[in-house]
């Protein structure tokens, strides 16, 4: 997963998407997030993930000037299968993402700090799988914003929000109901702290935008999707005509900042 997405990051730069169409598809204040998910197998796959992102991935950004790094795990226990990781970038164009792996191969910091992920025996992994997500942020939401909470971070709710659209022209129906018809102006109005909102231009459940909310714990959470089903503004928004049918699955992921996240 990790290479396919370098790959198209390079795809994009090269072809010059990222300089001239950039522009006119995000303006000058748009940017772009890469989500990464890391699948561990294990507790001990897990911890070794954790102890790469805080003693030598993230260190390794905050060198190359890179900031508002999110490091996220879901709520629940820890009895699943499947345990995850999810890293969060953010970066004003393509370039600074497809240049991250080759800048990071040259730290030699980085490599020391790392060795025991980078460098896992065959027989040995340090993680299932990694998958990548990329986004580029909405018009009328170009930058990433960090929530002002005051709770525990084992208490936070961040909401990641996934919506699948069956047909590219109904996924942009539904971009335009966040845009044009005032979406994420009414989640702006009833608090629900959103960090970004972005369409995804490489992944797994394309056509498909995500954005995630935040909330001091998961009652905080309940409360405020409360108020929104019952406000008259959504109300009148969800049965315009136009803006019928146009998501096909809706997934919701419950996550946390870990202690070393930027967020």
């Amino acid at each position: 997963m990790r290479m396919s997405t370098n790959f198209i990051l390079a795809f994009f730069c090269l072809t010059g998407w990222s300089l001239a169409s950039n522009a006119q598809r995000t303006g000058s204040t748009g940017e772009y997030y890469q989500i990464t998910v890391y699948h561990c197998n294990s507790s001990d796959q897990l911890k070794s993930v954790e102890d790469y992102l805080q003693n030598a991935y993230l260190p390794a950004l905050h060198r190359l000037g890179m900031s508002q790094i999110g490091v996220f795990k879901p709520h629940g226990v820890d009895t699943v299968a499947d345990k995850k990781v999810f890293v969060l970038l953010t970066a004003r164009n393509l370039d600074l993402l497809a240049g991250v792996p080759a800048r990071l191969l040259k730290d030699r910091r980085y490599q020391k700090d790392g060795a025991s992920l980078i460098s896992a025996p065959w027989d040995k992994p340090s993680f299932a799988r990694i998958e990548n997500i990329l986004l580029r942020s909405f018009r009328l939401a170009p930058v990433m914003k960090k929530p002002q909470l005051k709770s525990d971070r084992s208490e936070r709710v961040y909401e990641l929000r996934s919506y699948e659209s069956p047909s590219e022209k109904i996924f942009q129906n539904k971009v335009d109901m966040f845009n044009e018809g005032g979406e994420i102006a009414l989640f702006a109005r009833l608090g629900f702290n959103a960090i970004f909102y972005g369409e995804v231009i490489s992944g797994s459940h394309m056509p498909n935008l995500m954005y995630i909310t935040s909330f001091e714990n998961r009652v905080d959470r309940d409360a405020h999707w409360k108020a929104f089903g019952a406000d008259a503004q959504w109300k009148e928004l969800s049965a315009r005509p136009e803006f019928q049918k146009n998501v096909s699955k809706n997934e919701q992921t419950f996550l946390y900042p870990t202690q070393y996240s930027d967020y």
